[in-house]
């Protein structure tokens, strides 16, 4: 089941599945939106959401625009987000600074600690951190998915030695998960599947 606290209009559904679809992308597509919106229905049904239409917004947006090897691709997306919030859904009550600035922590990924972020931003990048405890095929799919974005922008070996050191980084974190919920039950598949891939 997806999560889903607020409608979205037609226009701008059809508009945020378009930016997904553009450039072609091998992981970072709608499909993963789809992923992470099943961990926040997750949430919902656990812990709960303070704020569940500005999760749900940032969740839709967080990767609205991507291009592989870009650095403000989530200053961009949040950027997007806003100028859809205002234009689309100007009544609904949403706090777009909030939807902007969960969007905008994604860039940090591997960067930051549980004292770093409010326990809802922690659930909410651990929504899209979960991918690494997936199970051992799902996780390879979503690795050869990166590579291949990568493939048109960054050298093989450049990327390969790029991606050695975030995953490696992220094995010698404490936590990779920032909130208990997700770190009691993804953490260890999650070191599983990146020693596999990256080593010790």
């Amino acid at each position: 089941m997806e999560f889903q606290p607020i409608r979205l209009p037609a226009a701008q559904w059809d508009a945020l599945q378009a930016s997904y679809a553009s450039p072609p992308r091998a992981y970072h597509h709608f499909g993963h939106v789809r992923a992470l919106l099943q961990h926040a229905q997750w949430v919902a049904d656990g812990p709960g959401w303070r704020q569940p239409g500005e999760v749900y917004l940032a969740v839709l947006y967080h990767d609205a625009i991507y291009e592989s090897g870009r650095k403000d691709n989530e200053a961009r997306s949040a950027e997007l987000a806003m100028e859809s919030i205002r234009h689309w859904l100007p009544d609904a009550g949403i706090d777009v600074g909030r939807v902007r600035d969960l969007i905008l922590l994604t860039a940090q990924h591997g960067a930051l600690g549980p004292a770093d972020v409010d326990d809802e931003a922690a659930l909410f990048l651990d929504c899209d951190m979960a991918i690494l405890g997936a199970p051992a095929a799902v996780f390879d799919a979503y690795d050869r998915g990166v590579a291949e974005e990568y493939a048109g922008s960054v050298p093989g070996f450049l990327y390969r030695a790029g991606r050695r050191r975030f995953l490696r980084n992220l094995l010698r974190q404490p936590r990779i998960f920032l909130s208990d919920l997700f770190h009691q039950r993804f953490d260890a598949p999650a070191r599983n599947n990146l020693q596999r891939v990256a080593g010790p």
